[in-house]
């Protein structure tokens, strides 16, 4: 089944059983995070929209001064900006004790997490740097918006989503001995 989906060929790309292809995910995701918000932000003005599939899909400059989804992005708390970062990043510490725990021949959650390490680091980079998170990418349908987003927080979701499928498809080594031999049977 993952083969269909090209998983295995990514995987042995960026061969997840060792550290090199860990840190390779993690560094693509945080450069092209980092480079994607530097372009948007030289060259969109701040609340300016740029049609990229008019109706649906818009380049639109926001800062995100809250969490996830611009989560608590309008509430004024006192040491907002502090809070927000050190919430960020023991949330990126907690990711990297579980990555570090992660068995070498688990690849697609090693790849989740490298993924999601990446967009962490890269939202927090933006939050230390100036304060906010850059966000760009807005997708909606007539009125219904879905909250601006950027490489960092795709990459997130597709850690995640590399972890949901791994859950989904993950055998133990004995629950699937156990099946195969009563298949034999």
């Amino acid at each position: 089944m993952l083969r269909c989906l090209g998983v295995a060929t990514f995987l042995r790309i960026f061969d997840m059983q060792n550290r090199w292809g860990f840190a390779i995910i993690i560094l693509s995701v945080l450069i092209l995070d980092q480079a994607s918000k530097i372009a948007v932000s030289a060259q969109v003005g701040l609340g300016e929209s740029v049609p990229v599939v008019p109706g649906l899909v818009h380049i639109t400059l926001v800062r995100n001064t809250g969490m996830a989804f611009g989560l608590f992005s309008a509430h004024s708390i006192p040491y907002k900006p502090l809070l927000v970062t050190v919430l960020s990043i023991a949330a990126l510490v907690a990711v990297a004790v579980y990555a570090l725990g992660t068995p070498s021949h688990n690849q697609l959650s090693r790849s989740g997490l490298a993924f999601i390490l990446g967009g962490a680091a890269g939202n927090i980079i933006d939050r230390i740097r100036l304060g906010y998170v850059t966000d760009f990418v807005d997708v909606f349908y007539r009125q219904a918006h879905w909250p601006a987003f950027n490489v960092a927080d795709a990459a997130i979701c597709a850690g995640v989503g590399l972890l949901l499928l791994d859950t989904l498809t993950h055998r133990e080594p004995k629950e699937a001995m156990s099946q195969a031999s009563a298949r034999e049977s």
